[in-house]
Protein backbone atom coordinates (compact mmCIF):
# COMPACT_ATOMS: atom_id res chain seq x y z
CA UNK A 1 0.00 0.00 0.00
CA UNK A 2 1.35 3.44 -1.00
CA UNK A 3 2.38 5.47 2.01
CA UNK A 4 0.11 8.52 1.15
CA UNK A 5 -2.76 5.92 1.20
CA UNK A 6 -1.54 4.85 4.35
CA UNK A 7 -1.90 8.53 5.72
CA UNK A 8 -5.16 9.65 4.12
CA UNK A 9 -6.39 6.52 6.15
CA UNK A 10 -4.95 7.34 9.11
CA UNK A 11 -6.95 10.71 8.65
CA UNK A 12 -10.35 8.97 8.14
CA UNK A 13 -9.72 6.88 10.97
CA UNK A 14 -9.06 10.24 13.30
CA UNK A 15 -12.20 12.28 11.91
CA UNK A 16 -14.15 8.95 12.76
CA UNK A 17 -12.67 9.52 16.05
CA UNK A 18 -13.47 13.75 16.39
CA UNK A 19 -16.86 12.39 15.76
CA UNK A 20 -17.14 9.73 18.21
CA UNK A 21 -15.28 12.30 20.86
CA UNK A 22 -15.85 15.84 19.81
CA UNK A 23 -13.11 17.50 21.67
CA UNK A 24 -11.27 18.93 18.58
CA UNK A 25 -8.03 16.86 19.76
CA UNK A 26 -8.35 14.20 16.50
CA UNK A 27 -8.84 16.53 14.10
CA UNK A 28 -6.00 18.41 14.32
CA UNK A 29 -4.42 14.93 14.32
CA UNK A 30 -6.07 13.79 11.22
CA UNK A 31 -5.04 17.47 9.65
CA UNK A 32 -1.49 16.41 10.38
CA UNK A 33 -2.14 13.13 8.69
CA UNK A 34 -3.74 14.63 5.51
CA UNK A 35 -0.51 17.36 5.14
CA UNK A 36 1.50 13.91 5.21
CA UNK A 37 -0.42 12.83 2.30
CA UNK A 38 0.19 14.93 0.18
CA UNK A 39 3.78 15.14 1.68
CA UNK A 40 3.89 11.69 0.43
CA UNK A 41 2.26 11.95 -2.69
CA UNK A 42 4.58 14.64 -3.98
CA UNK A 43 7.55 12.53 -3.18
CA UNK A 44 8.37 13.25 0.43
CA UNK A 45 10.45 11.00 2.09
CA UNK A 46 9.23 9.05 5.61
CA UNK A 47 11.55 11.45 7.63
CA UNK A 48 9.45 14.53 5.68
CA UNK A 49 6.43 12.74 6.51
CA UNK A 50 6.88 12.16 10.21
CA UNK A 51 7.92 15.95 10.17
CA UNK A 52 5.59 17.41 8.99
CA UNK A 53 2.66 15.24 10.49
CA UNK A 54 4.27 16.60 13.73
CA UNK A 55 5.04 20.37 12.72
CA UNK A 56 1.13 20.64 11.10
CA UNK A 57 -0.46 18.91 14.15
CA UNK A 58 1.20 21.29 17.00
CA UNK A 59 0.26 23.83 14.76
CA UNK A 60 -3.44 22.65 14.09
CA UNK A 61 -3.50 21.88 17.87
CA UNK A 62 -2.10 24.92 19.04
CA UNK A 63 -3.47 27.36 17.01
CA UNK A 64 -6.60 26.02 15.12
CA UNK A 65 -8.41 23.83 18.01
CA UNK A 66 -8.91 27.44 20.78
CA UNK A 67 -10.42 29.01 17.56
CA UNK A 68 -12.57 25.63 16.88
CA UNK A 69 -13.74 25.15 20.34
CA UNK A 70 -14.40 29.14 21.00
CA UNK A 71 -16.46 28.76 18.10
CA UNK A 72 -18.80 25.60 18.42
CA UNK A 73 -18.79 26.11 22.76
CA UNK A 74 -22.17 27.78 22.81
CA UNK A 75 -22.38 27.98 26.79
CA UNK A 76 -21.25 31.32 27.92
CA UNK A 77 -19.55 32.67 31.16
CA UNK A 78 -22.76 34.80 31.92
CA UNK A 79 -25.33 31.95 31.48
CA UNK A 80 -27.40 31.20 34.31
CA UNK A 81 -28.49 27.67 35.81
CA UNK A 82 -30.74 26.13 38.16
CA UNK A 83 -32.68 28.48 40.73
CA UNK A 84 -30.04 31.68 39.42
CA UNK A 85 -31.87 31.75 35.96
CA UNK A 86 -35.03 32.82 38.05
CA UNK A 87 -33.92 35.98 38.43
CA UNK A 88 -35.38 38.61 36.26
CA UNK A 89 -38.22 36.55 35.98
CA UNK A 90 -41.72 37.12 36.03
CA UNK A 91 -43.85 35.32 38.76
CA UNK A 92 -47.81 35.67 39.69
CA UNK A 93 -48.73 35.78 43.91
CA UNK A 94 -50.11 32.92 44.73
CA UNK A 95 -50.12 33.56 48.39
CA UNK A 96 -50.19 37.12 49.66
CA UNK A 97 -46.79 38.57 50.47
CA UNK A 98 -47.07 40.18 54.05
CA UNK A 99 -43.51 41.08 55.21
CA UNK A 100 -45.32 41.03 59.18
CA UNK A 101 -46.41 37.48 59.02
CA UNK A 102 -43.22 36.38 56.96
CA UNK A 103 -45.97 34.79 54.89
CA UNK A 104 -45.79 35.18 50.79
CA UNK A 105 -45.59 32.90 47.92
CA UNK A 106 -45.19 33.14 44.14
CA UNK A 107 -45.68 30.69 41.00
CA UNK A 108 -43.15 30.43 37.88
CA UNK A 109 -43.53 27.87 35.61
CA UNK A 110 -45.74 25.59 37.88
CA UNK A 111 -43.72 25.67 40.44
CA UNK A 112 -44.39 27.22 43.77
CA UNK A 113 -41.98 29.13 45.77
CA UNK A 114 -41.49 30.98 49.32
CA UNK A 115 -41.19 34.62 48.26
CA UNK A 116 -40.75 37.84 50.49
CA UNK A 117 -41.19 41.55 48.69
CA UNK A 118 -38.39 43.81 47.91
CA UNK A 119 -38.47 46.71 50.85
CA UNK A 120 -40.67 45.11 52.78
CA UNK A 121 -44.07 45.78 51.01
CA UNK A 122 -47.67 43.86 51.41
CA UNK A 123 -48.00 42.63 48.02
CA UNK A 124 -51.56 40.92 47.58
CA UNK A 125 -52.72 37.49 45.70
CA UNK A 126 -52.61 37.88 42.01
CA UNK A 127 -50.61 40.47 41.52
CA UNK A 128 -47.50 39.72 39.19
CA UNK A 129 -43.98 40.38 40.52
CA UNK A 130 -40.88 40.58 38.95
CA UNK A 131 -37.87 37.93 40.95
CA UNK A 132 -34.79 40.82 41.84
CA UNK A 133 -33.28 37.80 43.94
CA UNK A 134 -32.77 33.92 45.49
CA UNK A 135 -31.53 33.06 48.87
CA UNK A 136 -31.63 29.23 49.37
CA UNK A 137 -35.03 28.75 48.23
CA UNK A 138 -36.66 32.03 49.33
CA UNK A 139 -37.46 34.68 46.70
CA UNK A 140 -37.00 38.05 46.88
CA UNK A 141 -39.78 39.68 44.42
CA UNK A 142 -40.62 43.66 43.49
CA UNK A 143 -44.23 44.50 41.86
CA UNK A 144 -43.52 44.57 38.24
Amino acid sequence: MEAYLIWFVIAIVLVILEIATAGFGAICFAIGAVASGVTALLGGGFLWQISIFIVVSFLTFIFLRPVIVKFFDKRSKNTKTNAEALVGRTALVSETIDPVAHTGRVAIDGDDWKAISEGGILIEKGKEVVVVDIDSIVLTVKIK
